[in-house]
């Protein structure tokens, strides 16, 4: 689905022309790399090669996939310590036959609503952050909305490890967010990994390539799942965050010495302007041939209703997980967090079959329709099998 909506947003675009072209009367073309120090610009043969952006996107996800559930679970031991919870959670599980425990409730409750005050914050302030860094990266180049962002993601480590060390109201996790979100978040570097890989692959080639970033993506979120449910477990919280923090800064520093820029840097260009929100806007305003406008507005409404229940249901699965009847312990939240992640890569397998005698319409009906199925299986599941199942 992220693949059609970035296809569908680069055909609907006008055509201005290859990047390389310029008009006459512009100034002489800049040194290469004169934005931003690093690798040289390349061209589009010389940038495919085996590896560019792919361990940038592994790495992030990797931290994200890290923090996700951890911060979850952190919320509940904290605000339920505050509740007098302490040590009620075995005997609560352990009382399959009796009433709901209204403790719990409160907790689960209370533990929602700062999930959702946290991501909320993050999300809007990356929403005004996203729609200039996009259109700022098409003039200045991807390098920027790779390392921008994973600077921001190392400070919500680093602000979250402050929390943890200092046990600081768990309402400072939203200011850690808001700078994420400032900096671009995990969204920039997911339109600057797809956007580098448009930038310098062939038509021909360029799916295998997206499907390697995808590919990514599962092996990350299924590799820090279960790092993080063990280490969790067998050391607490602290640990696993600084390996979030270290994990950011390496993404930064690989982004700045070793990806090499994809896109002409045109130093005339401003962050700061209202071009970039004219620029979105003429997007999903102008029309194309063959109603490609239609087209743009219902993959994006698609990708949105997907992105919006597959992220927002990320935090109640770990709280499904941790209340009665499941109780899970956070090894075993790993592990379906895990299982959750390998669809990444089972997907990949089905979609390549799929496709052989399907058209893609129908190949994402048939991803939507399992995904439904999958979320009502976990609304009713009672056990662990039935669960993973889900």
């Amino acid at each position: 689905m992220a693949a059609q909506a970035a296809s569908a947003s680069r055909d609907a675009a006008p055509d201005s022309g290859p990047l390389s072209q310029s008009d006459p009367a512009d100034p002489p073309a800049m040194e290469v790399g004169a934005l931003l120090p690093g690798p040289s610009l390349c061209a589009e043969r010389e940038c495919a090669l085996p590896v560019t952006v792919e361990p940038v996107l592994f790495l992030s996800l990797f931290s994200l996939a890290l923090q996700g559930p951890l911060c979850t679970q952190y919320l509940w031991e904290r605000l339920g310590a505050q509740l007098g919870y302490n040590g009620t959670r075995e005997r609560g599980c352990s009382n399959a036959s009796g009433p709901a425990d209204p403790f719990q409730q409160e907790l689960e409750t209370l533990t929602s609503h700062w999930n959702l005050y946290i991501n909320l914050g993050g999300f809007t302030a990356s929403l005004f952050s996203v729609t200039l860094l996009g259109p700022w990266s098409d003039r200045v180049g991807r390098r920027p909305i790779l390392i921008l962002p994973s600077i921001g993601l190392a400070l919500q480590a680093a602000i979250y490890l402050i929390v943890m060390y200092q046990k600081l109201h768990v309402g400072y996790f939203l200011i850690g967010r808001v700078i994420s979100g400032l900096l671009g978040d995990f969204s920039s570097i997911l339109t600057g990994c797809f956007s580098y890989i448009a930038d310098i692959t062939e038509k021909r080639s360029r799916t295998f390539r997206v499907a390697i970033l995808e590919a990514c993506l599962g092996v990350a979120g299924m590799c820090a799942s279960i790092v993080g449910g063990h280490w969790r477990k067998s050391q607490g919280y602290i640990n696993p965050f600084w390996l979030a923090f270290a994990v950011n800064v390496a993404t930064a520093l690989y982004a700045f010495f070793f990806v090499r820029e994809s896109v002409t840097p045109d130093m005339s260009a401003k962050l700061f302007t209202t071009d970039h929100y004219k620029s979105v806007y003429h997007l999903f305003t102008v029309s194309g041939v063959g109603g490609r406008r239609r087209k743009l507005w219902l993959y994006s409404l698609a990708f949105f209703v997907v992105v919006t229940v597959h992220f927002g249901a990320k935090d109640l699965f770990v709280l499904y997980e941790l209340s009665f009847p499941l109780c899970w312990p956070s090894d075993l939240i790993g592990y379906g967090f895990a299982a959750e992640y390998l669809t990444y890569l089972s997907s990949l397998a089905g979609l390549r079959t799929l496709q052989i005698c399907l058209e893609d319409t129908w190949v994402a009906e048939i991803g939507l329709v399992s995904n439904i199925l999958g979320l009502i299986v976990i609304s009713i599941a009672s056990t662990t099998a039935l669960m993973f199942s889900g």
